[in-house]
């Protein structure tokens, strides 16, 4: 299969992974928006201190039922995580809304956050095939209750219906009006908190991306993430979006932000640079401090070779990650770093179907209290093995994100399980997570091509240098007692 086809895939997907060898506690956490460049424990469902990794495999099987979809959760402990302690949760799991039933992709879209207010970090979980009685596909948007035991029980906190569809891919938690209780945000909708376990959400209203501009253009979201870029305490929404306009290629890709406020959010704007035109946009969305300043920088991954134009710039070449900084005003587009292959002190050399800039994930690795940035590449071809796929690790800094000091691994890294192979796509999710609490995030990667597409996660512990070879673990479906074959595991992480 070509690039280009993976390329494809991608849009429509995450990543898939092989399983290698297991190991005991292995360490995790999937990024979180807080300002902070300091890894919390705000992944931690049971409520032991220790941050816990929830991984999708929406492609599972259950049941039977192709393609009906889990999520498989590993707990952390002081050693990290722990594999022998998980749980794998689907629609046929007791308690959790539903059936399980082919093409509902149960896990395609998470996120986290306590909800309910109780202490113990909830799971946000989407299923953008269910139907919905006589409407196919409708979607829903479900919580998983966390506790002391862990996540149980659940509710449809969103449905769709005839007229209105719930698009659950890229769910986004925050308090976006202030009131101190956590909203969740789809890419249609918007559910405000409080939320309880009989009632779900106190209200909901619907939320759109579109910038207004044209009423015949349509925008499709890539990616949303939420975290408080101006530091007023009130969560910012974020969102990527394009148009398949093919006259404008170049702006087919843009930035929309929406500003939290007392009141809710803002209608989305577009950012732009200096000079008017839009900040590019791209494909992967992660927010976090990277200088440390205090507000909330927007890491954008744009892993297309110049999104679709006809002539490459050489700065996009094989993908690109760029930075937006934050301020008291908002994104400062006149403050962006933009980081690729070919940048000094990155490992590797920028190329056609690299897609360099997937699975964007952002906190403190090394314990420096500067936010760091996990980046895949999984087109990265190693050698004669096509798209076998890689993971870089940026360092942030007082003077925002770096190439220097960054590492790069893959399958054919020493230390690293397994053994790189054609179609791997090893980097298309990352996590960054601090599952043994010793305030460096260890660096999670999903390869959902590994073992012809049933997928696996590769785990590297971290040290005050970053995140290290040295004692790095795999795991996949089997070692979680979880459904194996086709199930791309991996797919994503919650975040």
């Amino acid at each position: 299969m070509s690039k280009r086809t993976f390329r494809s895939r991608l849009k429509f997907v995450a990543a898939v992974a092989v399983a290698g060898a297991i190991v005991g506690p292995v360490s995790a956490h999937a990024a979180g928006a807080q300002a902070s460049g300091a890894q919390s424990v705000r992944a931690d469902f049971n409520g032991d201190g220790y941050a816990d990794l929830a991984v999708a495999a929406p492609w599972g099987m259950i049941g039977g039922h192709s393609r009906a979809g889990y999520v498989s959760v590993v707990y952390g402990s002081a050693t990290g995580l722990d594999t022998g302690h998980r749980q794998t949760i689907s629609q046929d799991t007791v308690g959790i809304p539903g059936a399980a039933e082919t093409d509902d992709w149960f896990g395609g879209g998470l996120s986290l956050g306590d909800l309910d207010g109780d202490g113990y970090m909830d799971l946000v979980v989407g299923a953008s095939g269910e139907d919905v009685g006589s409407v196919q596909d409708a979607g829903t948007l479900t919580v998983v209750w966390g506790g002391k035991a862990g996540l149980s029980g659940g509710r449809v906190v969103a449905a769709g219906d005839l007229s209105n569809q719930v698009q659950p891919r890229h769910p986004a938690v925050g308090d976006f009006n202030g009131d101190g209780h956590l909203d969740v945000a789809t890419d249609e909708r918007l559910l405000t908190g409080p939320f309880t376990r009989t009632a779900g959400a106190a209200g909901s209203t619907s939320l759109s991306f579109d910038l207004g501009t044209d009423p015949d253009i349509h925008y499709s979201t890539d990616d949303v993430a939420a975290g408080d870029v101006d530091h007023d305490g009130i969560t910012d929404l974020v969102a990527l979006i394009h148009t398949n306009d093919e006259e404008t290629p170049g702006v087919a890709y843009r930035v929309a932000y929406l500003h939290g406020t007392g009141q809710g959010l803002s209608a989305p704007v577009t950012l732009r640079q200096a000079d008017g035109t839009e900040v590019p946009g791209g494909s992967s969305l992660g927010i976090g401090d990277v200088n440390k300043d205090g507000y909330a920088d927007l890491v954008i991954g744009r892993p297309f070779d110049d999104h679709g134009q006809d002539s490459t710039d050489p700065a996009l070449l094989g993908g690109q990650v760029g930075v937006v900084y934050g301020s008291a005003n908002g994104p400062d587009t006149s403050r962006t770093t933009s980081i690729n292959q070919n940048t000094t002190g990155v490992p590797g050399v920028s190329e056609y179907g690299d897609d360099f800039g997937r699975g964007i994930s952002v906190a403190d690795a090394n314990g420096d209290g500067y936010a760091d940035v996990a980046v895949g590449s999984p087109g990265e071809d190693l050698g004669s093995v096509a798209s076998a796929g890689a993971v870089a690790v940026l360092r942030g800094g007082a003077s925002g994100l770096t190439g220097s000091g960054a590492v790069s691994f893959n399958q054919d890294t020493t230390g690293v399980p397994g053994t790189a192979e054609q179609n791997d796509i090893f980097g298309s999710r990352t996590a960054l997570i601090d599952a043994n609490h010793d305030g460096r995030a260890e660096l999670y990667v999903a390869a959902p091509g590994e073992n012809t597409s049933d997928g696996a996660v590769w785990g590297f512990r971290s040290t005050s240098t970053g995140p290290t070879a040295s004692g790095s673990v795999s795991f996949g479906p089997a070692t979680l007692g979880a459904p194996v074959t086709d199930a791309e595991f991996g797919n994503g992480f919650a975040r």
